[in-house]
């Protein structure tokens, strides 16, 4: 009975899509005169609207020397305006019961608001406040860098998990600003000034390096006498140009191991390899996308199937892709040896070698690609299903230069990958030459 369930949903989501990729939700573009990319999806199932304004600002624009700049701004963002003081904007927006909130990546810095439809005006107020008349208190930078500083050690310094990954993303990305973390070197943090994060506002936050996105119960017309009400007076200013952050096509076999407060051994194993944005075959891209559900998407996929019940090598393992990065982008796995079993990272490192082998020798057969293939669609249409996830895919899209059409296209792409394009990928991808790996033990295991 559970096995039939999962397939009536997926069946059920694969029809879902196909009607929503036949009459996609409207959706309205236009740019106001400054710049200001402005982007509307209707959706009138309830009386909410999402906004969120992206710049295209991450930690992938940043230089060595001046690294966690994005994210410290994004946290400075809400210390005041001209029109509010410190704090003040998530006061009124909790007072009307709203939810608003930030985050900051390789490409891109956003912020957003959840809220009814009838006050979208008042987050759209305050966020052409904040674009245009951000204060930047000084007492309020040097509190809050203290909290950063905080949060990288919690997160990334007292972490064996995230300093390692951290550290295998320094390694895989021996060409391109994606070595940089996201919160920022230590030691830049460090000698942070408030001058620096004013410098980088005024470089990257202007309306033409801005996209708003506005998805939920709105007339169009309506939400475009609002943007230009509050942004349109806003002045226009150059955009630097910001450059690909491209990898090296075959960097060369690169290996390390590392020696973390650790009780558990992991493997890490990733493989420089394009995006949609700087691909020359985009079929490629869909097909590592497939490739990657395939291995490690869910309970039924091959990594789960093989090696952790059949095998018992694994006590657990992982595979991920991001397509959709500005520049070039790594396709990952990792895993956790079965300690039980004595199982080494050696051979957690072979196994998942022949894995990867195997695609490249055969490609799957029809019945479980259409399986995975399938899979991946209902997560995407369970995705979209929230006005949230709809604006930030919009969002995202946007803002690392592909277009918000590809999300009314996507099922078609995923539905034209065969096996033999699985097969072709993983020839021309999984090889020595593009690959990293990292194995992380526990301190005690040090020779």
């Amino acid at each position: 009975m559970h096995i039939f369930r999962q397939c009536f949903l997926v069946l059920l989501a694969c029809l879902s899509l196909s009607t929503q990729a036949a009459t996609p939700p409207p959706t309205h573009e236009f740019t106001l005169d400054n710049g200001l990319k402005v982007i509307i999806r209707e959706d009138h199932r309830a009386p909410v609207v999402v906004s969120q304004l992206w710049y295209k600002a991450g930690s992938s624009y940043e230089t060595p020397g001046h690294t966690g700049l994005a994210h410290a701004l994004e946290h400075m963002m809400f210390k005041g305006s001209s029109k509010l003081g410190p704090g003040e904007s998530s006061r009124i927006l909790r007072e009307l019961g709203a939810e608003e909130n930030a985050f900051t990546s390789d490409d891109y810095t956003a912020y957003y608001q959840v809220l009814a439809k009838d006050r979208l005006e008042v987050a759209l107020e305050m966020e052409a406040d904040r674009l245009a008349g951000l204060t930047l208190p000084e007492d309020e930078f040097l509190r809050e860098i203290e909290v950063i500083k905080e949060e990288r050690r919690m997160r990334t310094d007292d972490n064996p998990s995230g300093l390692a990954y951290e550290r295998f993303l320094a390694l895989a990305h021996p060409a391109s600003s994606y070595s940089i973390p996201t919160i920022g070197w230590m030691h830049d943090l460090e000698r942070m000034t408030i001058t620096d994060l004013r410098q980088w506002h005024d470089r990257w936050y202007s309306p033409g390096n801005a996209t708003l996105v506005i998805v939920g119960d709105v007339e169009p017309d309506n939400v475009k006498t609002l943007v230009k009400r509050h942004f349109g007076n806003i002045p226009a200013r150059p955009v630097p140009e910001a450059r690909l952050p491209l990898e090296l096509n075959e960097p060369g076999e690169r290996r390390s191991t590392q020696y973390l407060k650790t009780r558990l051994p992991m493997l890490m194993l990733g493989f420089n390899v394009p995006a949609l944005n700087t691909s020359d075959n985009v079929t490629e891209i869909h097909a590592l996308r497939l490739i990657s559900a395939l291995l490690g998407g869910g309970e039924s996929a091959r990594l789960p199937a093989r090696l952790e019940r059949q095998q018992e090598l694994v006590a657990g393992a992982s595979s991920w892709f991001n397509p959709f990065a500005r520049g070039d982008s790594l396709f990952m796995l990792s895993a956790t040896p079965n300690i039980q079993k004595g199982i080494t990272l050696d051979q957690v490192e072979q196994a998942l070698w022949q894995q990867l082998q195997a695609l490249q020798e055969t490609p799957p057969d029809a019945a479980e690609l259409e399986r995975v293939r399938a899979q991946l669609i209902a997560s995407e249409v369970y995705a979209r299903d929230s006005i949230t996830r709809q604006a930030r895919s919009i969002g995202m899209l946007e803002t690392v230069g592909l277009s918000w059409r590809l999300l009314d296209s996507d099922f078609d792409s995923l539905n034209a990958v065969t096996p033999a394009d699985i097969q072709a990928a993983a020839r021309r991808f999984f090889t020595p030459q593009r690959s990293t790996t990292m194995h992380v033990l526990p301190e005690e295991a040090r020779p």
